[in-house]
């Protein structure tokens, strides 16, 4: 749409272009750095693959769908380039799940999920078993989902994480210097009405404030925002919550079948292998170290043991609840 002779272009119409720009230009960084059909899978658009699936979906309500009100609300949230589009695609294998991806506009705006009572409507109406959502942008309203939904069938939520090192790498080909501009906008104090900054804690506004974003690297302001986004799971007690499981993309790419069993027992639903038929069986997470800033580097390991352990034995875990987040606090 271009702005007629002589007249200057609306905010609207602008913003809308600027967006469109950036999405273009990501899609364009992400098939150069990981090629077309990454990109292809990435975004879902085989026409073929989505038609086929549209088609089994319908044939399974028809024969089987549940009655409206049934389903059960399922928020698949975490931090972005956590392995979410493989969990994605493991449950969408399945007829008992109706998907809304984050760029669906029945159920988001502009990434974030539209307000709770439209999410309701859309769960109530369905006739799968399962209603997934991919609310990332909103990770930190988790408790908010699950307690405010409202729907006969109680929510569950699930949240990926995948190892610091293979989240930056993807982030960085995906997003580029995306974390680094924010988190230097925060450390400012401004940026408070962006989703980034949303429940962040006085621990993690103090930590982004203590670098210097003058010689921060893309790397480690990938790896401070995988810090400060997947330690709202322990500050907020979503850990402890019943209702939320984590899910480790790397532990799924190494022994797919325990792993997707374990999120079926969770849920509620039959394992088929179905679900794991897209995961190579075996397949060892990429093992490249991205060299990041020591100091950042400490709290991640740290981190990523407490996430590790929310898989081990209950006993282990209890050893683990009492340790603070943030090495020093």
């Amino acid at each position: 749409m271009k702005a007629e002779k002589g007249k200057p272009m609306d905010v609207d119409t602008a913003t809308g272009l600027h967006r469109s720009a950036v999405r273009f230009g990501r899609h364009l960084r992400w098939a150069h750095t990981q090629g077309v059909g990454r990109l292809v899978e990435e975004d879902d658009l085989n026409p073929v693959h989505r038609a086929a699936r549209a088609y089994g979906k319908w044939q399974w309500r028809r024969h089987h769908g549940a009655p409206p009100g049934a389903a059960t609300a399922v928020f698949l949230v975490g931090v972005q380039r956590s392995g979410t589009n493989m969990v994605v695609r493991g449950l969408e294998a399945s007829p008992e799940f109706e998907i809304h991806n984050e760029n669906d506009r029945r159920a988001f705006d502009r990434f974030r999920l539209k307000p709770i009572p439209e999410v309701r409507a859309l769960v109530e109406h369905s006739r799968h078993r399962f209603v997934l959502f991919k609310p990332l942008c909103d990770s930190h309203r988790t408790d908010e989902l699950l307690d405010e939904l409202g729907t006969p069938s109680p929510a569950r939520a699930i949240w990926a994480y995948r190892s610091v090192d293979g989240r930056v790498a993807s982030a960085l080909a995906k997003f580029g210097d995306t974390n680094l501009r924010i988190l230097r906008e925060l450390a400012a104090g401004g940026g408070g009405q962006r989703w980034q900054a949303q429940r962040l804690s006085g621990a993690s506004l103090e930590l982004i404030g203590s670098f210097d974003y003058a010689t921060m690297t893309p790397a480690t302001a990938a790896a401070l925002f995988w810090y400060i986004r997947n330690v709202i799971l322990f500050e907020r007690g979503f850990d402890r919550r019943p209702d939320v499981t984590v899910v480790s993309y790397d532990a799924l790419l190494t022994d797919p079948e325990a792993r997707m069993r374990e999120l079926c027992a969770f849920l509620g639903t039959a394992y088929d292998p179905q679900l794991v038929g897209h995961i190579d069986a075996g397949r060892a997470p990429a093992g490249r170290t991205v060299e990041i800033d020591p100091a950042v580097r400490e709290r991640c390991r740290e981190l990523q043991a407490r996430l590790d352990a929310l898989r081990s034995p209950r006993s282990v875990r209890a050893d683990l609840s009492g340790s603070s987040p943030c090495p020093g606090r």
